[in-house]
């Protein structure tokens, strides 16, 4: 057992080590620096086994400090102090009903699993649960750390603190259990990864429950969710000795291993298919413009589908999810006032809102699977005055896209200010628009302006840029702490305007410069 302790971890810290080597070797303004036996580089390697140990730390308690702080700011940021407690009892409730069927631990195949037992043919009894166990170790300890400091500074008791900790855990065993029997008695391993149709019904309606219900007045009673945990916790500890002495691992993580092999191999073909599903087929299909103009225009109107029918789907759910709220307002007076507060103060909430809707990375995908994947072939595509004049054209068109839903939820949300009491400085619905849609003109313009200066992707419409990939995790990561700025709407509105107009000139002139260098196919 130890044996396989030290091996399996040993591979994963070599494994993340060298893609963290390989991370590098893709930035810009370092791969200058960088050798190119740098797999070979004494410093380097410890760097980067050093860089995985600090990583390996953050996965552990990172996930759970971010959960409990989306519980801590529900609980008090969106339904008020009074009711922090029951609160952020019923919501966690939920979300640990989620978790027990979304991220179970046991029934993800990766890569160092497939290394580990295909490859080196370890013991696949001992390696799963080892990385099982320690998965859970890890979720108890952080979910015990986090779990007493955001719940006692909402008013739970110590008991009831530790209860979430151990029924977080219980819930996730005794889900792994039932998995386990499902297998043995139908032979199909289950892969957490792909949820069926149910599983994600069943998602969004608890995601519903978890956070609409509360908005409602709605909420699972405190007894009921610590009667809830008990069992949890209970079912748990039974479920144990199950998963301990199940005796058909190897058969069942060579299924999972094998089904994700073929799904890779899968995936050129897959995407191709998918792409020419949502292409339209209508070779009635013409354009009276001329240059880059016809070019575009009938780009727009092959991919109809997927570039406007999600917008518009987007646009139809804010608008009814708008709509509730308005009548809740007259419904529900007494909430007025709480309303009004938010939209007065939390406009930087919305600018993760627009982040999470925005088309822009969906965009510049297809626009690269349809069309830039053939047309990088040829040089005249990428003189500089083409290029510049393309991504206007194309900024053009995102935005437009972008603009629809975002004139729904600014619509929306200038009537809600309005019902919910107003204000007595008529500039602020004004702002309140504006700010919305120069949200999403951002979003539009960044997408774009880092497709064109990085263009990530290779022939098979394969991601092969470090750089690209980390800026959208700093887009994420940036759009998620703004949630915790707290500035008036006037203000934000007004510098979120400005920080939009400056973008888009300076994106306009880096295009210009760099995009001929830059704007090609990755090897």
């Amino acid at each position: 057992m130890n044996k396989t302790f030290r091996i399996s971890f040993s591979l994963k810290n070599t494994y993340r080590a060298n893609s963290i080597l390989y991370g590098l070797k893709q930035i810009p303004l370092i791969k200058r620096l960088l050798p190119d036996t740098l797999y070979r580089v004494r410093g380097l390697k410890i760097f980067a086994n050093v860089v995985s140990a600090l990583w390996e730390i953050a996965a552990a308690f990172l996930g759970k400090f971010l959960y409990f702080l989306i519980l801590w700011a529900a609980a008090s940021g969106l339904y008020g102090e009074r009711a922090a407690a029951p609160v952020f009892l019923h919501i966690f409730v939920i979300l640990t009903v989620i978790g027990s069927f979304v991220n179970t631990y046991l029934f993800n195949p990766t890569r160092d699993k497939y290394y580990a037992l295909i490859l080196l043919g370890m013991d696949a009894r001992e390696y799963t649960l080892i990385h099982y166990w320690y998965a859970v170790l890890k979720l108890l300890a952080g979910f015990l750390l986090f779990g007493l400091f955001f719940g006692l500074g909402k008013g739970l008791s110590v008991w009831m603190c530790v209860l979430c900790a151990l029924s977080g855990a219980g819930i996730k065993i005794f889900s792994a259990a039932l998995s386990l029997a499902r297998f043995r008695r139908t032979g199909k391993p289950v892969n957490e990864n792909m949820l069926g149709r149910f599983q994600w019904i069943l998602l969004f309606v608890l995601l519903a429950a978890a956070f609409g219900l509360p908005a409602a007045g709605l909420l699972i009673p405190e007894m009921i969710c610590a009667v809830f945990m008990v069992l949890c916790t209970a079912s748990g500890l039974i479920s144990i000795r199950y998963v301990q002495r199940f005796d058909r691992y190897q058969e069942m993580c060579r299924g999972l291993l094998y089904q994700m092999l073929h799904q890779m191999d899968q995936i050129p073909q897959m995407v191709r298919q998918q792409s020419e599903k949502v292409i339209s087929s209508d070779l009635g299909i013409q354009s009276s413009k001329q240059g880059f103009e016809y070019l575009n225009e009938l780009f727009i109107k092959r991919h109809q589908k997927i570039l406007w029918k999600s917008s518009k789907r987007i646009a139809a759910v804010c608008a009814c999810i708008l709509a509730a709220v308005t009548g809740l307002l007259y419904l529900r007076p007494e909430i007025k006032e709480t309303v009004n507060r938010l939209l007065l103060t939390f406009l930087p909430y919305f600018v993760f809102i627009m982040y999470s809707i925005n088309r822009g990375t969906g965009f510049t995908r297809v626009l690269f699977m349809n069309c830039d994947h053939s047309l990088l072939t040829y040089s005249f595509y990428k003189r500089p005055r083409f290029i510049l004049k393309l991504f206007r054209i194309r900024l053009r068109e995102i935005v437009k896209i972008n603009l629809l839903p975002a004139s729904v939820i600014g619509a929306g949300l200038t009537l809600l200010l309005f019902v919910s009491g107003g204000t007595d400085n008529p500039v602020h619905y004004l702002v309140l628009f504006v700010s919305i849609l120069f949200m999403s003109i951002f979003f539009s313009v960044h997408y774009l302006t880092i497709y064109y200066l990085l263009q990530p992707y290779n022939a098979g419409t394969e991601v092969k840029s470090g750089t690209y990939a980390l800026i959208l995790w700093g887009t994420y990561l940036v759009c998620f702490l703004l949630m915790q700025v707290r500035l008036p709407t006037l203000l934000f509105g007004i510098l979120t305007i400005l920080f939009c107009g400056i973008y888009s000139a300076a994106a306009c002139i880096l295009v210009y410069r760099l995009a001929p260098r830059t704007f090609k196919l990755r090897p």
